[in-house]
């Protein structure tokens, strides 16, 4: 599991990030002054990732960036800003900051880009499982296919988006928000609820039997979607 050090003092904020970053299986220490994270820092090898908010009380996450990088530090770091100005992003990238993320932003996207700097990095924890099976679905995780019987299925990205979380939360019911928060269409942008029930019955009718009579793509009504293991 990858250790992240967020730096943020907003209170509101911070329970939301710490609550989707755990569910998303990373794991979370925060600080909430420049202070503080500098002596959290003094244990850098600790951390896989810095999230770094810009404005805090007694100072700035671009000195805990230009110190971590003063000490060669190459830990990949990402700037959580209220402001897309371009001289804010400059100075982001110009102090040896990887990324960053204007607010408000989608816990999905965070995500994504979390592990898109790990993968780069090369300190992912979370690609030791190559692969997923559930049932008659075995999912290639490297290779980004899945099967049902051992035949390829012919899924769209987001479709073998969908089909990923949904089989890593099998049984559990996962609802509309969550996906909705993790999930984005082919171009680049997150999906609405609209398209998401698109993805849903497309995705049914390339898994099940019985589009009409599914047994593992269930529908929970007025809460998200549920993959079901069925036992042989």
């Amino acid at each position: 599991m990858n250790k992240i050090l967020l730096l943020e003092d907003d209170v509101s904020l911070v329970d939301g990030l710490v609550y989707s970053l755990k569910k998303n299986e990373f794991d979370v220490e925060v600080a909430r002054t420049v202070y503080e994270a500098i002596q959290y820092l003094s244990e850098i090898n600790r951390y896989d990732l810095l999230i770094l908010d810009v404005t805090l009380p007694d100072g700035t996450g671009f000195d805990v960036c230009e110190r971590v990088r003063k000490e060669n530090q190459q830990i990949p770091i990402i700037f959580l800003t209220a402001s897309d100005e371009e001289v804010s992003i400059i100075r982001g990238l110009d102090s040896g900051g990887d990324d960053y993320i204007t607010k408000p932003f989608k816990l999905g996207e965070l995500c994504s880009r979390i592990r898109a700097l790990l993968r780069r990095a090369g300190v992912s924890k979370s690609e030791k499982n190559t692969s997923m099976e559930c049932g008659d679905i075995t999912i290639d995780l490297l290779g980004s296919r899945a099967t049902l019987k051992g035949k390829a299925l012919d899924l769209t990205s987001a479709e073998y988006r969908l089909l990923c979380l949904l089989v890593r939360n099998a049984n559990r019911v996962v609802t509309r928000d969550i996906i909705l928060n993790e999930l984005w269409d082919d171009t680049g942008n997150f999906v609405d609820d609209n398209t998401l029930s698109v993805y849903a019955r497309r995705l049914r009718e390339k898994v099940e039997s019985d589009p009409s009579r599914p047994e593992h793509l269930m529908t929970i009504r007025g809460f998200g979607y549920q993959w079901k293991e069925v036992s042989v």
